[in-house]
């Protein structure tokens, strides 16, 4: 790849950066659209309002008929709410009585912010799990509804809705040891005549409000992202702003995601009429998004059949995750939860990446020394394309004079076709293709990306410190603002300002290499190229330490590698081994290119000289 390719590339990159910032709403827009948003709200308030008012009427009615005692489970109506708890070595799961369902979730083996107590997923009124029964008098919302707990033991319990003594419906809970699953049993027992006998399915819904678990709420909320299952193909909803869907396929399992941790309801038959919805939550407010599902999935009223479910409380880990398909007919692609990039991207994470990781991390050494070894890795892996890039911009490089000779040759812009298929001709005979470098840089491209997907989604670098930074999963503050400084945050990265430096180091470098000749426009576009590495400050200065560290380690391998290559190379001895291969003239065939190129040129002299035979 040239260096106009590359000058072109980095300069679209700037626009569209610049384009982004400058195309925003000003604070006077915001308002007025803030204005407009308030004042549809005010109008659906007063509507709800009168509509309250309205039906006021007939609250008291309502409240003395969902209290009859001809009601199905009346005797579940009143009550005291108590927690009931279950574990197992690696997580717990408190339940409560008030709608037999979800209260708290906790994980043993992973530490909050205070890196003293342990993960909590959510709690009390940050989760709500509600089940619709039906019957001929209507709806029973679960939530409505205090359970008995039977059967407990240390890792299970059945959460009981009796509407007599011998006629109720349980919600068993299991938790099996050396797993983050939670097995759940929905069975009606004595229920025939009770519950709609024709009504085969459960209506659930189901919110949570995700909590900011990690430091950094810019990229935890990057990767936070309400993801579910269909029999297609995972999919993932939007990160960066409110999103709903309307999802017509049957749905395997639905994920409430955060950066290293989801909860997750899965069910073996699969959901079907699946509402979601995904919200942002503010800065600071203690959360990142708001989460619902509203679906429904295969119920037996007669209880013969028990409907089969499972909860997923754990780390978004690829082989934690992998491992629950073991034995399965169908499997989950749970493991899509870790995000690993693009397609030839994530095959690359998934069969290279991660084993070397794995491999590196079991020998016990530090996180910050297993980086710099895959890093290494990496680059070893992909010298020989490096190398084969380097090679065809030496030649380039070499035949720079003879380039110039010719355009020397053909000053007028008349006569840039003639020029253009003899820079091409010269270029077959000493056996040079200008597009030499680009095939091996496309190769590499997906070998070094993989890292760079896989370093922000590994939760094994939570909380791992190394050098400065005590998280190499979020950003290292060495500098904190007392202020915010737009783009850039309160905080300013050193790994991410030794990045940018190296980045700056690496294009002084390459410019030295780089002729500009006469052409002072040229050289104005090439040092177009550092004003990357301060673009690069403000997009990366809120990434993970750790992935900014890998980034820093790259580049300055790079730039230690060129320089290997640089002095290695004798351009006396490159032009001559290039003058001993060049091709005779008359025995060169033409490329389909060159042969173009001397097509539309004979058509550009045929237009010129019936131009001029016009005159």
């Amino acid at each position: 790849m040239d260096k106009n390719t590359i000058t072109g590339m980095v300069l679209i990159f700037i626009v569209l950066i610049v384009f982004s910032y400058l195309s925003r709403p000003s604070q006077e827009q915001l308002a007025a659209q803030q204005h407009y948003y308030d004042s549809i709200a005010q109008v659906e308030k007063r509507a709800a309002e009168l509509q309250a008012k309205a039906e006021a009427a007939l609250a008291n009615e309502r409240e003395m008929a969902s209290k009859d005692s001809t009601s199905l489970f009346f005797n579940a109506t009143q009550g005291t709410e108590q927690l009931v708890s279950i574990e197992n070595n690696l997580a717990k799961l408190t339940l409560s009585t008030k709608g037999g369902s979800l209260y708290s979730a906790t994980l043993k083996d992973y530490m909050s912010q205070d890196k003293v107590t342990p993960v909590t997923l959510f709690e009390g009124q940050e989760v709500s799990l509600n089940y619709l029964l039906y019957n001929s008098k209507g709806v029973m919302e679960t939530s409505d509804y205090y359970f008995t707990p039977v059967n407990q033991s240390e890792n299970a319990v059945t959460m009981r809705l009796q509407a007599d003594a011998s006629s109720y419906v349980d919600f068993t809970y299991a938790m099996r040891p050396d797993t983050y699953l939670v097995d759940l049993t929905i069975q009606a027992v004595g229920m025939n005549g009770k519950l709609a006998s024709t009504n085969n399915h459960i209506d659930i819904e189901w919110k949570q409000k995700a909590r900011q678990i990690e430091k950094g709420y810019t990229y935890e909320n990057r990767l936070a992202q309400l993801t579910y299952k269909t029999d297609d193909d995972v999919e993932e909803m939007s990160a960066t702003g409110d999103d709903s869907e309307d999802v017509k396929e049957t749905v395997t399992w639905v994920a409430f995601k955060n950066q290293f941790f989801s909860a997750v309801m899965i069910s073996d038959a699969g959901f079907n009429d699946t509402k979601l919805n995904s919200k942002m939550e503010e800065r600071n407010s203690g959360y990142i998004k708001d989460y619902a599902a509203d679906m429904n999935t295969v119920f037996d009223p007669s209880g013969n059949v028990p409907t089969e479910m499972h909860f997923y409380f754990g780390p978004n880990h690829y082989k934690i995750l992998s491992a629950l398909d073991d034995g399965r007919e169908k499997d989950w692609d749970m493991q899509r939860l870790v995000y690993l990039g693009w397609p030839v991207i994530r095959w690359i994470n998934q069969f290279f990446t991660i084993n070397v990781f794995d491999w590196l991390s079991k020998l016990g050494l530090g996180m910050g020394i297993v980086l710099l070894l895959m890093t290494l890795i990496v680059k070893i892996v992909i010298l020989p394309t490096t190398w084969k890039t380097y090679m065809s911009s030496a030649k380039m490089k070499a035949l720079k004079p003879k380039v110039d000779e010719i355009n020397a040759k053909y000053p007028n812009e008349a006569d840039a076709m003639k020029k253009q298929q003899e820079i091409m001709t010269m270029y077959s005979q000493y056996r040079v293709s200008p597009m030499g470098g680009c095939l091996p840089m496309i190769i590499q491209f997906p070998i070094l990306m993989a890292l760079f997907m896989f370093v922000p989604s590994a939760i094994e670098l939570r909380q791992q410190s190394f050098l400065w930074a005590d998280d190499l999963s979020t950003y290292d503050a060495f500098v904190t603002f007392p202020f915010n400084i737009p783009f850039l945050g309160d905080h300013l990265s050193l790994f991410c300002v030794l990045m940018c430096i190296t980045n700056l180091l690496y294009m002084m470098y390459n410019m030295k290499m780089q002729d500009t000749g006469a052409n002072p426009s040229m050289a104005a576009m090439k040092y177009m190229n550092y004003i990357m590495p301060v673009v690069f400050l403000f997009i990366l200065n809120d990434y993970p330490s750790g992935l900014n560290y890998y980034y820093f380690l790259s580049t300055l391998i790079s730039v230690a590698t060129m320089a290997w290559m640089r002095y290695s190379t004798d351009d006396a001895k490159l032009l001559a081994q290039l003058e001993a291969n060049k091709k005779d003239p008359k025995e060169m065939r033409k490329s389909g290119f060159q042969a173009r190129l001397e097509a539309m040129q004979k058509q550009q002299e045929e237009l010129q000289r019936q131009r001029n035979n016009k005159h």
